[in-house]
């Protein structure tokens, strides 16, 4: 497993970063455990968590990830070998985060968000403290370019209270890093503005979506990602297992995520299928299998820090693992090519 650095600090996270989503719902507590010794043992040392998760959020799942993965640094004694990621959502009404009230990025919420991780973590620290998704008002998940217009409601908090209350907690020694996740361009450009006039840290990372069926971040975000050290870290290498080609002409496998809880209405658009099936016949003209093109076109990109991975199940994972760090040249313009014909369609 190879290293590479997180941002411009020094730390060195595995290339690939487990990501735990499921833990608590799709995968069980003995499974997640069986999934992270198994990582670890694998050279992974960067775990990605969420006090959302487990996916979907409910209320009476919500932060059990973070609660497993906590059982788990308690039984291993290995807290010290993870760097740990974790998430404050971002401004929702889900009324379950905050007794009832709307979550927001403002210093009050992020400061009870963080103590509730931290204690279901059961650690003292977290090594990078994401924004879950922005607190202004704009469309996300849906890949449109109308963030900028006016979505009604109050203005979000702005980005000095939210960079303020963050480095409070890096001087506390809660947080040590902070990135940002589900952000577009000019966001990034705004943290990195506040921080230069000596408001809050410095931003380390961006978590956003990033596959075949994807490539928006190469857009405005990569050049960012790659000149400010702003790395990616790419969520959904797989596109929710889409591109595994499971779920091609509308099937649905017994146990899989779109079958249990039918989320996959971002991979389920015009046109998706076609490049699915471009892209899983190019797998296996070159004997690849489809899970390993996915990841290896991911994990071989400059300006990706890490690719987070998720399984429902070790054996899942295990496959997952033994994908390539690279790809031939020729097999990549092959895949420029569907790219070119394909664009992006489950942005």
């Amino acid at each position: 497993m190879q290293t590479r650095q997180l941002g411009r600090t020094g730390l060195k996270i595995s290339e690939i970063c487990l990501g735990t989503m499921t833990y608590g719902q799709q995968t069980d507590r003995a499974d997640a455990f069986a999934q992270m010794d198994y990582a670890v043992a694998q050279g992974v040392n960067f775990f990605d968590t969420a006090e959302l998760y487990s996916i979907p959020p409910r209320a009476e799942t919500s932060g059990s990830t973070e609660t497993i993965i906590g059982e788990w640094f308690a039984a291993r004694k290995n807290r010290d070998r993870i760097v740990l990621a974790s998430k404050v959502v971002g401004r929702t009404a889900m009324p379950w985060f905050r007794d009832g009230a709307e979550a927001r990025l403002d210093r009050a919420n992020i400061f009870r968000a963080v103590e509730g991780s931290l204690k279901r973590l059961r650690t003292d620290y977290i090594d990078l403290y994401q924004l879950h998704w922005p607190d202004r008002p704009m469309v996300l998940f849906d890949g449109l370019s109308n963030a900028y217009e006016d979505r009604g409601g109050p203005d979000g908090v702005s980005f000095e209270e939210t960079a303020s209350a963050l480095q409070e907690l890096v001087a506390q020694g809660k947080i040590r890093h902070f990135g940002l996740s589900n952000e577009t361009p000019w966001g990034v450009a705004q943290f990195l503005r506040v921080a230069e006039k000596g408001v809050g840290p410095r931003p380390v990372s961006i978590q956003n979506a990033y596959h075949l069926l994807n490539r928006q971040f190469e857009i405005g975000l990569a050049e960012f990602a790659f000149r400010e050290q702003v790395g990616l870290l790419a969520y959904s290498p797989l596109a929710q297992g889409f591109l595994t080609g499971k779920y091609l002409h509308g099937a649905r496998p017994p146990g899989a995520r779109s079958t249990l809880f039918d989320r996959g209405q971002r991979y389920e658009k015009p046109g998706v299928d076609a490049a699915i099936e471009d892209y899983v016949a190019l797998a296996k003209e070159f004997g690849l299998h489809p899970v390993h093109l996915a990841l290896a076109f991911v994990t071989s990109r400059p300006f990706v820090t890490a690719n987070i991975v998720g399984a429902t199940n070790l054996e899942q994972l295990k496959i997952i693992l033994d994908a390539p760090h690279e790809l031939p040249p020729e097999l990549l313009r092959r895949i420029d090519a569907i790219y070119q014909l394909r664009g992006n369609p489950a942005p």
